[in-house]
């Protein structure tokens, strides 16, 4: 709290003569009886003393809070930003660097991620599960997720199959696999993974307890073309799966393939990663998936991800994204927000990707579709 220094140039001398002022004798300017002591005081002013009303009587201060006002520039600088939006939220610079990143997001997209998945954007200047801070001038653009997309798939390979075999197979391992490079997903792998741990589980329980366990059989979920794909050892894989989606880029289900191509060319692009060793950051867990991917409803991959799911916040996970940088360095920033924009951008195209096959299979098109299948692709 601040102090009210004592009033300069006016010593003491004033009250002590009130002190000794115990005269009562001492005849007025007209000859009339003294007056009391006090009235001899000049009349009260006004701004003497200023009145503390309405005025702050606390102050705090915020570790590294200076640094809000630095992104601000930082932003206004890259053009994510503008005076007059800082006019426009009250100069309160939490609310402008809020507004500016959303608004280089788009309101659209945001309302698509939320309508697929649950993610939350900090820009802080810590990171970890202990609050590690960073060095100095530095800050993390962090996005966590609390609730997975899914997407449903199985629909979609049995129509792409039927255009031609193979395009199944390489509309769903070239999707996976650029997702691979940015986030975590949770497939058929993973579930392959739960269902060996339990077998080995139940090898080491004893005897008796061994029928209470349910093996999920994971590989009786998988598609027939993916199966075979499994089996498929070419060095030469995405070259041929490329040329299949490109073969029918025009094609009846175009717009599936192209999301895809998008996400795959994306996915390829230069990005940091983040390690939480790299800043003293200290996670119990790797991300949690950011998207469930299955091939129906309720089969052996979407059991396993119930059961797991169950643990997967006991403990502190990693973000799903995170970019550090210093705010007095212009490329660092630039690469900060590439790498975020692309993250985001990926995720836009999975949720069109999801939403366009759940539009498709609700207005009946699988039906009609494995009606056009042989009866493989229909047992499949």
């Amino acid at each position: 709290m601040q102090r009210i220094s004592r009033t300069l140039g006016r010593s003491d001398q004033r009250a002590r003569s009130l002190s000794r002022g115990q005269r009562t004798g001492v005849a007025g300017a007209h000859g009339n009886p003294a007056a009391p002591a006090v009235a001899t005081l000049a009349p009260s002013f006004a701004v003497a003393l200023p009145s503390l009303n309405g005025q702050p009587v606390t102050y705090s201060h915020e570790v590294n809070g200076e640094m809000l006002y630095v992104l601000c520039a930082t932003l206004v600088r890259m053009g994510l930003g503008t005076p007059v939006v800082w006019t426009e939220c009250g100069e309160d610079p939490l609310v402008f660097a809020r507004h500016s990143i959303v608004g280089r997001i788009g309101k659209e997209t945001i309302e698509l991620l939320e309508r697929n998945v649950e993610y939350h954007l900090e820009v802080t200047d810590v990171v970890g599960a202990d609050s590690a801070g960073l060095s100095t001038g530095q800050l993390a653009i962090t996005i966590h997720c609390s609730g997975c997309g899914f997407l449903k798939i199985g629909p979609a390979i049995r129509a792409l199959e039927s255009e031609e075999e193979g395009l199944g197979a390489a509309f769903y391992w070239t999707l996976i696999r650029s997702l691979y490079r940015v986030m975590r997903i949770y497939d058929h792998s993973d579930a392959q993974a739960y269902e060996e741990n339990l077998i080995e589980y139940a090898q080491e329980d004893d005897p008796a307890n061994r029928d209470q366990y349910e093996f999920p059989e994971v590989e009786k979920a998988l598609p027939e073309c993916i199966r075979r794909s499994l089996k498929h050892e070419s060095e030469h894989w995405r070259l041929d799966y490329r040329r299949l989606l490109r073969r029918h880029r025009d094609g009846r289900h175009r717009n599936w393939i192209r999301q895809v191509e998008a996400i795959a060319k994306l996915a390829r692009a230069k990005a940091s990663l983040f390690e939480p060793a790299d800043y003293d950051g200290y996670y119990d867990g790797p991300p949690l998936p950011t998207l469930l991917i299955v091939f129906e409803e309720h089969d052996a991959v979407a059991a396993c991800f119930d059961e797991e799911s169950q643990h997967m916040l006991e403990g502190s996970a990693e973000p799903a994204f995170c970019a550090v940088f210093t705010l007095d360095d212009a490329g660092q920033c630039s690469a900060a927000m590439r790498a975020a924009e692309r993250f985001v951008l990926i995720n836009r195209s999975v949720c069109e990707l999801i939403e366009d096959i759940q539009a498709w299979e609700k207005n009946g098109n699988e039906s009609r579709d494995r009606d056009r299948g042989d009866a493989s692709l229909r047992v499949a």
